[in-house]
């Protein structure tokens, strides 16, 4: 039975008994604290109107006029993800945001005026571009002794980034060069005749909580790495879909506080950072939770929406868009909640997967969730077959994408609660040479040059790595071994017999879909 999905945008504003919910929140929904993080999000697009200004310009002037104009843009890019990646991280780091709000106020106003009076030097149309672009370097280089402009962007970039470890309570931050940027940011200000900001509380910021740093659990989680290495290859998808949240969202800002130990894992932004996601854990638990955020509105109002991951489902419903839905009560009907439209295929199977492993993983809910889940759409399947690794047995299965063409391995847990749950993947590369694969013996091969992306603890493909670099997989069988290498690296050999006895498994090419 097909279930339908709603798709219309619904958001709200919680207001509730103001009075009752100061206490949690501070001075974040009395006070300034939705319109700093606000602002940081206005920044970050005039940041980038700025940069594309620039680009312009740099496009029409001579060579020689290039290095310093290039690394103001490339800053430029910069400071416009450091200011979304604060706004997004303080909805689940709630209860730091008072703390980060005394420091926004010390860098966004001076940030904003440096990149007002960029754009007052690049629209004097009283000079030529040549003149108007040294007129702003030697101008602005010379507020603040000893910084020049593309420095001063840098400046402001170490600072936002201390910001980021603080919200997030990430032993990296360092509070003395915190300090040592706050004071000079102040003296440019105060060069630039920006008024003071207010008094800083610097006993709540610099003994309570930088202290506090340090009694952090720091162990890296599975999760915290995926998106983190370089990709092996880029397929990109030909036609791009649309990102949107829809819903039920709440302003940025008024939702309800979680607890100070949460840990994220994974953030993804779509759309130029119009929509974003934000994958964590409530560690005093480990319940994973998703986070979406959106602009909408002819001024770019921010909305947000964090559910449980056992409470959403996801589905690749088109080659470049994951659909992410959840099951209202009121209408017994699956209600869309987020549509993310990936550049590349590799970055869409990684987000899948991660998202299918963090929420079948958790014991409380394992039995709970849909078994068409733990099968990604829009792939066909060439081979099938069971692997053992340190002793345990895996499913190791060869995937083709229906549009990119991409090919990738998939091992999943064989048997047990978790049977059919991803525990790596690896992409093929598209050029990849003839030796690249070594049928050691009757049931083992080695591949070169392939990147294991780890979808749990338990398993640590370090393992299988051969000195000389080469990973190793050992399959239960020989016929396995022989099939597996006849996908990969054909050659004018006899076929053996079908590999396809794992099970509940399907005919070895048929398609996912």
């Amino acid at each position: 039975m097909e279930v339908s999905i709603i798709m219309e945008p619904t958001v709200r504003m919680r207001r509730g008994n103001r009075g009752s919910r100061v206490g949690a929140r501070g001075n974040i929904v009395e006070q300034d604290g939705p319109f700093m993080l606000e602002g940081c999000c206005h920044e970050a697009e005039r940041s980038d109107r700025v940069g594309a200004c620039l680009q312009q310009l740099r496009s029409v002037l001579p060579e020689s006029l290039h290095p310093h104009l290039t690394a103001v843009i490339d800053q430029l890019r910069v400071t416009s993800r450091l200011l979304r990646d604060l706004a997004d991280k303080s909805q689940i780091y709630l209860s730091q945001v008072p703390v980060m709000i005394d420091y926004l106020n010390v860098i966004l106003p001076c940030l904003s005026r440096t990149l007002r009076d960029i754009m007052g030097y690049y629209e004097n149309k009283s000079m030529d571009k040549a003149h108007r672009w040294r007129t702003m370097y030697h101008d602005m280089s010379s507020e603040l002794p000893g910084t020049s402009l593309p420095a001063r962007f840098v400046m402001y970039n170490q600072f936002l980034g201390l910001l980021n470890y603080m919200l997030a309570r990430d032993p990296n931050f360092d509070v003395n060069a915190m300090e040592a940027l706050r004071l000079r940011i102040l003296q440019l200000r105060d060069a630039r005749r920006i008024d003071p900001p207010t008094p800083m509380r610097t006993d709540l910021s610099r003994r309570a909580n930088a202290l506090y740093f340090w009694d952090q659990h720091t162990d890296s989680h599975w999760a915290e790495g995926i998106f983190t290495q370089p990709l092996p290859s880029r397929r990109e998808f030909r036609r791009r879909g649309k990102s949107d949240a829809f819903g039920p969202l709440d302003r940025m800002g008024y939702i309800e506080p979680f607890p100070a130990d949460v840990r994220i894992l994974v953030k993804r932004t779509f759309d130029d950072g119009r929509v974003s996601i934000i994958i964590f854990l409530r560690q005093e638990d480990n319940k994973p939770f998703i986070l979406v955020r959106t602009s909408t509105g002819p001024y770019g109002e921010l909305w947000v929406s964090i559910r449980p991951i056992k409470l959403i489902t996801i589905e690749r419903e088109s080659s470049s868009v994951l659909y992410l839905a959840y099951w209202d009560h009121a209408t017994r009907r699956n209600r869309a909640w987020a549509s993310l439209a990936f550049l590349t295929w590799e970055e869409l199977v990684l987000f899948y997967c991660t998202f299918i492993s963090l929420k079948y993983c958790e014991e409380w809910s394992a039995s709970n969730n849909s078994i068409h889940e733990l099968r990604m759409g829009r792939e066909k399947r060439l081979f099938q077959g069971q692997i053992i690794d340190n002793g345990t047995k895996y499913s190791l299965r060869v995937m083709r994408d229906f549009q990119t063409k991409g090919v990738r391995l998939h091992v999943v847990f064989w048997d047990g609660p978790y049977a059919g749950v991803p525990v790596w993947t690896a992409f093929i590369p598209p050029d990849a040479p003839e030796d690249w694969l070594i049928h050691k013996d009757q049931h083992r091969i080695w591949l070169h040059d392939l990147q294991v992306y780890s979808f749990c603890d338990g398993y640590q493909p370090h393992r299988q790595r051969k000195r000389s670099g080469a990973f190793q997989i050992k399959f239960a069988r020989a016929a396995f071994a022989a099939s597996f290498k006849q996908i990969l690296n054909p050659i004018p050999d006899p076929s053996v017999e079908d590999a396809s006895d794992d099970p509940g498994s399907e005919d070895s090419t048929q398609s996912d879909d």
